[in-house]
């Protein structure tokens, strides 16, 4: 790594000085609350104490912030970008650029209000391995993303210049030969979300956690009923109560509908709150083609602008949801190299029809299953032999229960959750398919959310067969695909059959040279 003079260093912007004041005053808020609160008993002079101690607190947080400010530098170099920053100790980071996968920038909503963004540098590591840089314009961001693709793309010892405050720097941009009709600023759309859509999108988004919110909440509210809410001997009598003691029945009426009052609160704020999340995260959603590869936006107070080269995206995965299957709406997400709020995924089309998903990933290169391709089941066995080892709980839990005098719940948690694993395995048995295709490798699964991942053969990295003591007495395997954003698996897999997709995904593997693909 070539070392940088340090007067050649810059600042961030000004502004991000503000932005993390405001930062840190928000964060003193309740370190100055619990001070007043703590004075008030003093005395007369309780109050001031308190009020001149958050002062202190808000004045030093707002100092640290400056103090940061101007002893954070970052260098871009002709090998590597370097960010130098702290107060007592320094820390100087940097990152070549061959290693950075690629740069997306962000803007939360205080800092999208002076016009200021957070650039990150991916390298596909994850966690401390990043480099983030905070706060600068966002035609700085944009000219610097530019420039670190550039610098990437054509190799170390290249010379280049870089000026800050231009729209764009010098140097070689060979992805812009390749498509020279699609230029970054003015991408091609592929998709987008309009307000009436997300509106419809968010009312699929309600969490089935709530249902769990609503069983803790019946135990809460269960001295409200004049019996044990779980005592089935109560529930058999129940008609004889409701005949013989009206007082009872009366009770009873009251703090039934005063649960179900509340159940329907709950119910309306998980769907309230899936609505305001969907908002939030999707809004203004924008997918195009540009010259750099797929540049999506999104976001209502915290905006995202990520870029995924098209070389980059390994694999594909279409899923849906319980109730969306049923009206035709699927999401469609990439796995990339580089990371996206810390995951491999990046949702390209969270609500959409197929129609609509089929373009956008033909455009990674990715093709639909021919009709003709030929699907292959895993080994019944597995299913079976785990569908047993699910009915032991469910088989002692019912003996429990009629041991216990509780008879009746347990027969119907025999009768119900016996049969219930049963259409579980099987169904998954049945749903779950993979097929290797010329070019792709498809797999099949989840009966009730169903999901396709399909991946070029030439863009795994590794396979593992992996066989545990239940495989090798029964004669089926795991196969395990490497994949540097993500992780892919076929379960049940007969013996013979793993080891012919094995040997058939290395040749393809083997037949490319990938010192001549794209980085």
């Amino acid at each position: 790594m070539q070392s940088i003079p340090a007067g050649e260093g810059q600042r961030t912007s000004p502004l991000g000085f503000v932005v993390q004041a405001l930062e840190s005053v928000r964060k003193a808020i309740l370190p100055v609350i619990a001070v007043l609160f703590g004075t008030r008993q003093i005395g007369d002079w309780g109050l001031e104490l308190g009020i001149a101690i958050g002062l202190i607190i808000i004045t030093l947080n707002a100092g640290v912030a400056w103090l940061g400010w101007t002893r954070r530098r970052y260098f871009v170099g002709p090998e590597d970008i370097r960010v130098e920053s702290g107060i007592i100790s320094r820390e100087a980071r940097s990152i070549p650029y061959e290693r950075i996968q690629d740069v997306s920038l962000e803007q939360k909503l205080l800092p999208r209000l002076f016009g200021l963004t957070t650039i990150r540098f991916e390298t596909g590591a994850g966690g401390k391995d990043e480099l983030e840089l905070s706060y600068v314009t966002y035609e700085e961001g944009e000219s610097l993303r530019e420039l670190v693709r550039e610098r990437r793309e054509a190799g170390p010892g290249q010379p280049f210049a870089y000026d800050s405050k231009s729209e764009a720097a010098s140097g070689p941009g060979p992805e812009e030969a390749d498509d020279p009709v699609l230029p970054q600023e003015s991408g091609r759309l592929l998709f987008a979300m309009d307000p009436k859509r997300l509106l419809l999108f968010g009312l699929f988004e309600f969490s089935l956690v709530i249902f769990a919110v609503l069983l803790g909440m019946m135990q809460q509210v269960e001295f409200l009923l004049p019996f044990d809410l779980w005592d089935s001997e109560n529930w058999v009598a129940l008609r004889s109560l409701w005949r013989d003691n009206e007082q009872v029945a009366a009770d009873a009426v009251v703090s039934l509908t005063v649960t179900l009052i509340i159940m329907a609160g709950v119910l309306s704020l998980g769907i309230v709150t899936g609505l305001a999340r969907t908002f939030a995260r999707d809004w203004a959603f924008r997918l195009e083609r540009t010259s750099r590869g797929f540049r999506r936006r999104r976001g209502l107070f915290t905006r995202t602008d990520v870029v995924m080269p098209v070389h980059r995206v390994q694999a594909a995965s279409i899923d849906t949801g319980i109730l969306r299957r049923l009206f035709g709406w699927h999401g469609l997400t990439f796995i990339s190299l580089a990371q996206d709020s810390g995951s491999a995924s990046h949702v390209v089309a969270p609500f959409a029809r197929m129609a609509e998903i089929w373009p956008i990933a033909r455009e990674a290169g990715l093709e639909p299953p021919s009709a003709d391709l030929a699907w292959h089941r895993p080994k019944a066995d597995r299913w079976f032999a785990l569908g047993v080892i699910a009915a032991i709980p469910v088989l002692a839990g019912a003996i429990f229960l009629a041991v216990e005098r509780h008879w009746v719940w347990g027969v119907l948690l025999a009768c119900l959750g016996l049969p219930l694993i049963a259409l579980r395995q099987y169904y998954a048995w049945k749903r779950h398919r993979h097929a290797l295709g010329p070019r792709q490798l498809f797999v099949r699964e989840g009966w009730i959310t169903p999901e396709l991942v399909m991946v070029q053969r030439v863009k795994l990295q590794s396979v593992e067969i992996a066989c545990g003591p239940l495989g090798r007495w029964l004669g089926y395997g795991t196969l395990h695909f490497g994949l540097a954003g993500g992780k892919l698996s076929i379960p049940g897999i007969p013996l013979g059959e793993a080891f012919a997709i094995r040997d058939s995904i290395l040749t393809s593997i083997a037949g490319v040279d990938f010192s001549d693909l794209p980085r």
